[in-house]
This record gives structure tokens, C-alpha cells and sequence, in this order.
């Protein structure tokens, strides 16, 4: 890590490395930087593609430019997913999370594959389509954020489990999550953000060798001090994610707090 891009303050919170930014831009540029890396690495190590899950939300926006920029990466040799989709927008939507994903990185970088969740049609034939495609082989690489709520993915509290049977499972949205989509500009109304979608489940985020978190912005604040310390319960869902063996969790001096 550059002099540019070093953090303002780091700290181990159990087996997570929290590192905080002074602005949103610094916290976006390393996190690329240490994403980057952690690609090329694997792709020096082995000739397997490297799975990735991506999560789609203007949280992620940096990181997303930041890949864009980065160097010596084989995107060709990348296997791209996504956490989580709305149920009932039109496929053409642009609120949907495929076609963000599509636009902000996608569609500049080309990955090798790039599976899409929520084909139309039966929604529980659709959970088990992609739940196989998870199940494939092992998930290199996670890139996430936390909710207002808490949530990881569409985990909101009233839904996640951490001992989920299920990779991929259909949600009712809380409707702290459903405002949030307001709030971060994504919908006009509550009324316009769907009230369901389908998810990555808590233990199919978990399952990825190495996480990254990227939280940005002060409406986070309430939500990140209670994945850092906080219980870990299902209350704060990202709660669990202090406790996985190979996280960073990138964030910004809005959001961690002075």
C-alpha cells in the first residue's frame, strides 16, 4: 500500500482488519489496490479461474472504478457472480443489480463468465440454478457492504441465518433495507422498491476464502459500530463477519466515526 493510499487508522477487531480512510476516495483506491492484488495473486498461483462475488450498491462505486483502473489483471480468467436480486423489476430495469454490475464494471472489464442472478420464471428452480453454479467450485473472493440494517446481502435481520441450509433463498425486504434504497438514490419512492427478492444466504457470503468489506458514508455509522462491536447475532447480521478468517474491511472516517 502506497503513502497515497495508506489508511488513516487501523485496528484488529477480532480476526478483522478494519482500516479507515480519511475520505471516501482514499478508502475506494485501496481497497482496489488490495483486491487487485489479491487477483493477481491467485491468478499467478493457479491457471483455475478466480470466482468472485460481487455486490452491487453505490457503497461499492470506488472500488468498482478502482478495478477499472488497475493493471495486470486477466479478467478473461475471472468468474463473476452477484449476492443478490430484486423479484418482480423488468429485466431491462436499471435498478436492477445485474445491470448496475453491467454498467459500473462488467461491461469495461469483460469477465471470462459472468452468471446473473434472477432469470425469470419459477423462483425456487431459479435459487437452486444458481446455488449449483456456487457450488461449483470454491469462491475465491467476496466484495461486500453493510446495510443501514445491518444486513449482508439481502440478509436483513429478520431473515438471516447463520446456520442456512440454503445458498441462494427468496427474502421479504425489511423495511429499514426498502428505505435505504431511497435514501441511497437507487428509487423515487418506497413504494417503488420491491418488497421481495432472492439472496446469497449468510453462510454462501461466508464460504468465500477471502472478504472484502467496503463501507463508506455516515448513514453507515450506527450499522458499523455494531458489526464491530456489537453481539454477533442475527440483530446486526454483519456482526458475523469479524469472525471469518481472511476479512478487510474498508471504511471511511463518515462512517467509522472521529
Amino acid at each position: 500500500m502506497n503513502d497515497s493510499t495508506a489508511p488513516a487508522e487501523e485496528q484488529q477487531v477480532e480476526r478483522m482488519r478494519v482500516l479507515v480512510f480519511h475520505h471516501r476516495s482514499e478508502m475506494g483506491a485501496a481497497a482496489a489496490g488490495q483486491v487487485g492484488q489479491r487477483i493477481r495473486d491467485l491468478q499467478k498461483d493457479s491457471t483455475a479461474p478466480v470466482r468472485f462475488v460481487f455486490a452491487a450498491a453505490p457503497s461499492q462505486n470506488e472500488l468498482y472504478e478502482g478495478l477499472v483502473r488497475e493493471q495486470g489483471i486477466d479478467w478473461s480468467r475471472v468468474h463473476a457472480f452477484h449476492m443478490d436480486e430484486y423479484i418482480g423489476l423488468p429485466a431491462d430495469a436499471p435498478e436492477r443489480f445485474g445491470n448496475f454490475l453491467q454498467e459500473r464494471l462488467f461491461s469495461r472489464v469483460n469477465p471470462g463468465r459472468v452468471e446473473l442472478l434472477g432469470r425469470p420464471g419459477d423462483i425456487e428452480e431459479e435459487c437452486q440454478r444458481y446455488a449449483a453454479l456456487l457450488n461449483e467450485a470454491p469462491i475465491d473472493i467476496v466484495c461486500l457492504g453493510i446495510g443501514e440494517n445491518g444486513h449482508i446481502a439481502f440478509n436483513d435481520p429478520p431473515v438471516a441465518d447463520f446456520a442456512d441450509p440454503l445458498l441462494v433463498k427468496a427474502v421479504e425486504l425489511d423495511e429499514a433495507c426498502r428505505t435505504q434504497q431511497v435514501n441511497d438514490g437507487c428509487f423515487a419512492s418506497l413504494d417503488d422498491v420491491p418488497t421481495h427478492a432472492l439472496t446469497l444466504t449468510v453462510p454462501a457470503l461466508m464460504a468465500g476464502h477471502h472478504l472484502f468489506a467496503i463501507v463508506p458514508g455516515k448513514a453507515k455509522q450506527a450499522a458499523l459500530q455494531a458489526a464491530l462491536h456489537g453481539p454477533v447475532s442475527t440483530a446486526c447480521p454483519a456482526s458475523l463477519l469479524r469472525t471469518h478468517p481472511a476479512i478487510t474491511l474498508f471504511t471511511d472516517r463518515d462512517a467509522f466515526g472521529p
